[in-house]
């Protein structure tokens, strides 16, 4: 699954800010009691600039003070608030992140980015239908990118709207034909509405764009194992579980949104006893790659 890059949806303001400018070394800019208005909002400002800079280098422990000082000194700055809500986000602190996000929201409806970061938060929460109002919004809004309308699409597929999720895939792919995770998503939706072959062909379409994607090889090798054909569906299950022994999980394998029907399938495989041994030996000798930043 397509791992979000939160901090690109800043906005254009966010040029701006960040110029390449040294990061300041101290851990928060030393306040004083006299400073004027102006002097605090240009604090403020620096702060907001140093919290973008460390969070490209992500420092977040060090940023996230910075944008919530940068809150206090400048609370009708959107652009503030809405840092400090992505910043959140970032260390999956969905509560505090939807809170900021929420007052960003209010100093600046318009921001379209503000909406997308925030739908992806009610998502990763499971509130989908706030997700939705969201998400819809900031594609309304004009923030059309491949990151929104997959999470869009996910949150669609979420809501069992399959039609407008396979719809919003696409929107995304045709953006970029190679974006192989909206692609595999069209065959989770399939696949939940009973059409098996369709499925398939999905997800070989991108597993052929990305060899070493295990999860579209994995969802191939369920669902030939399911039509009948045993032994080429184990012999698929093991390429792909040794790309990546994660997908052995069913737990992952529903935090990346495989549906009921495509679990209750990958179980039966799992049980069988060639699949068990091979993830044993997989649990013993695993390798999983490092998730990306």
């Amino acid at each position: 699954m397509l791992k979000r890059l939160w901090l690109v949806a800043f906005g254009a303001w966010m040029c701006v800010l960040s110029t390449g400018a040294p990061v300041r070394s101290q851990a928060v800019l030393p306040l004083r009691r006299d400073l004027s208005q102006l002097e605090l909002e240009q604090q403020g400002l620096m702060l907001i600039e140093d919290a973008v800079q460390l969070s490209r280098f992500q420092q977040y422990s060090w940023a996230i003070p910075r944008a919530k000082l940068a809150t206090q000194l400048v609370p009708e700055r959107f652009e503030a608030w809405y840092i400090l809500g992505t910043l959140l986000v970032q260390e999956q602190d969905f509560d505090g992140g939807i809170q900021a996000l929420n007052m960003a929201r209010r100093l600046n409806a318009r921001e379209s980015g503000v909406h997308s970061i925030l739908g992806s938060a009610y998502f990763q929460k499971g509130e989908y239908e706030s997700a939705l109002s969201a998400l819809n919004m900031a594609t309304r809004l004009g923030d059309n990118s491949i990151e929104t309308l997959f999470d869009l699409g996910n949150t669609q597929y979420m809501l069992e709207q399959y039609d407008a999720a396979i719809a919003t895939y696409e929107r995304a792919i045709a953006q970029d034909a190679n974006f192989w995770p909206g692609i595999n998503n069209i065959g989770l939706v399939q696949y939940e509405r009973g059409q098996v072959d369709a499925a398939i062909a999905s997800w070989q379409r991108a597993a052929a764009i990305d060899p070493t994607a295990a999860e579209p090889q994995l969802a191939v090798a369920v669902a030939t194992y399911t039509k009948g054909d045993r032994s080429r569906g184990l012999e698929l299950t093991r390429q792909a579980l040794a790309i990546d022994s994660r997908y052995g999980e069913i737990d992952f394998l529903v935090e990346n949104l495989w549906g009921e029907r495509l679990i209750e399938a990958t179980s039966t495989l799992f049980e069988n006893p060639t699949v068990q041994a091979l993830l044993n030996d997989l649990e013993q000798n695993a390798f999983r790659p490092e998730m990306e930043p």
